[in-house]
């Protein structure tokens, strides 16, 4: 395949599936630090919490960093103190917390938001299906307008179930559809990193919209998407070139299925010079040993994607031995082949793939291993986990509260098990990003859902209409 075919995403031409984001300094960092968007977060106290999980083990007990009963003062879009009895800044809000449970939000490191358009589709279909008769057919119809309220339901999703922080991958758009893409995500709030792929005609696409429409945006960072594969390597390159230029990550869909080792992604990752910490692969499925050891060794970071993965029959992902291994590794939703936002049901399968294939309850990941890998574990992946991850004062106030007290979730025997196994997104009464509300008392603040969801359902309408 020549390069004026590669100016296609291979994504339409049926490759592959997955998202990703970053950006960067020696660590990949796709996040600058995310200052106060706007007027200062006003300050906040979550006050007498049963459990705050910091995953700070010098903040805490054991390697979540526990604590029983005590607060977390949030200033300025900073956490600034965990501990008990913690004193009232003048005018702060508190919020009575006692009964429940604090954490750092989940961070979503791999999605396509927009396919949300076409949930529950091709659901009988493998990759290669869904790419063919579900996604190829919709991305290309969507109207700007439409990609708003697409991308906009999306996105409320996943901040409604605890999602802070997020990874859109997202394929070759126009400059007009791409306004109102960011546009989406920024009127959602959420902290996000926005990887773009453009072909070799439209690529100095991906320059400018970093510069006029991620940069002007606190919560937000680019990074440069492309599909690893031989047939693509110039592009491949021209990516991984531009991505050095921006001091941002390259993020590349990798072995999802086993067939793509006909692609060689690895070494054509390894030819380019891609290989390394600003460098994040979005499923390896299907890593050899030799391909998980190089991994391992240039330190690449790894999106898990199980829930997307058993839906298109994909494979399960070589988990605990990426672990021994020491790979970075986060969880990622995946956009449509998730259907919906659910980070507990991710780490349920997260968990339960492997303990099914290994027949033992105790393989990697355990249940503390989750939920670092869904939290802190998403932040290093990202090179952001000395602004989020952790409630470890001077990071980023991106906080999620937990009402245990539920029909699916009580009576409390281990908490952060049930969190785990019991937990789903009505649980998820506050969310918090950069010390602001977005979530409050179970419902999003300043957001009609009802609203969005009509929007989304007319969009849908328009969208199958035949032209």
């Amino acid at each position: 395949m020549g390069l004026t075919v590669a100016a296609t995403s291979p994504f339409l031409l049926g490759i592959d599936a997955g998202a990703g984001r970053g950006a960067g300094r020696a660590e990949p960092r796709p996040g600058r630090p995310a200052g106060p968007a706007g007027p200062a977060a006003r300050a906040t106290v979550l006050r007498n919490a049963s459990l705050v999980l910091t995953m700070d083990p010098a903040a805490g007990q054991g390697p979540l960093g526990c604590v029983e009963n005590a607060d977390v003062l949030m200033t300025g879009g900073v956490i600034t103190a965990v501990g008990r009895r913690l004193p009232a800044p003048p005018g702060a809000h508190v919020i009575d917390a006692a009964g429940k449970l604090v954490m750092p939000g989940f961070v979503d490191v791999h999605t396509h938001l927009w396919q949300s358009s076409m949930r529950g589709g091709c659901a009988d279909r493998d990759l290669f299906g869904w790419l063919a008769d579900c996604n190829r057919t919709t991305f290309s119809r969507i109207t700007p307008a439409d990609m708003y309220r697409f991308v906009r339901l999306g996105a409320l999703d996943s901040v409604q179930s605890g999602v802070t922080t997020l990874v859109d991958w997202v394929d070759a758009l126009p400059y007009d559809t791409t306004v109102q893409y960011v546009r989406a995500l920024t009127d959602t709030r959420v902290r996000f990193a926005y990887a773009m792929f453009q072909g070799e005609r439209e690529a100095p696409l991906i320059a400018r919209v970093k510069r006029e429409l991620i940069d002007p945006v606190p919560l937000a960072s680019a990074m440069v998407a492309t599909h690893a594969a031989r047939a693509l390597s110039g592009l491949n390159r021209l990516h991984w070139e531009i991505s050095q230029d921006l001091g941002v990550m390259l993020n590349s869909h990798v072995l999802e299925r086993d067939e793509q080792h006909a692609d060689d992604p690895v070494r054509v990752l390894t030819d380019i010079g891609a290989m390394g910490p600003r460098l994040l692969m979005n499923h390896a499925v299907h890593l050899t040993d030799d391909e998980a050891a190089a991994v391992a060794a240039h330190d690449v970071r790894v999106a898990h994607c199980p829930l997307s993965n058993m839906r298109l029959a994909s494979g399960i992902m070589r988990l605990p031995e990426l672990g021994r291994r020491g790979v970075k590794v986060g969880l990622g939703q995946d956009g449509g082949t998730n259907d919906t936002s659910d980070v507990f049901a991710l780490m349920k399968a997260a968990i339960g793939l492997q303990r099914a294939r290994a027949q033992d309850p105790s393989v990697f990941p355990r249940v503390h291993d989750v939920l670092r890998i869904a939290t802190l574990g998403g932040a290093e992946v990202l090179g952001m986990a000395d602004e989020i991850g952790s409630l470890t004062p001077g990071k980023r106030a991106d906080v999620i509260v937990i009402d245990p007290a539920a029909l699916n979730f009580a009576p409390r025997f281990d908490w952060v098990n049930q969190v785990v196994f019991n937990g789903r997104p009505e649980n998820v009464h506050a969310v918090f990003v950069d010390g602001r509300p977005l979530k409050l008392d179970g419902r999003l603040v300043d957001v009609e859902p009802g609203r969005v969801v009509r929007e989304a359902e007319a969009a849908a309408a328009r969208l199958r209409t035949p032209s």
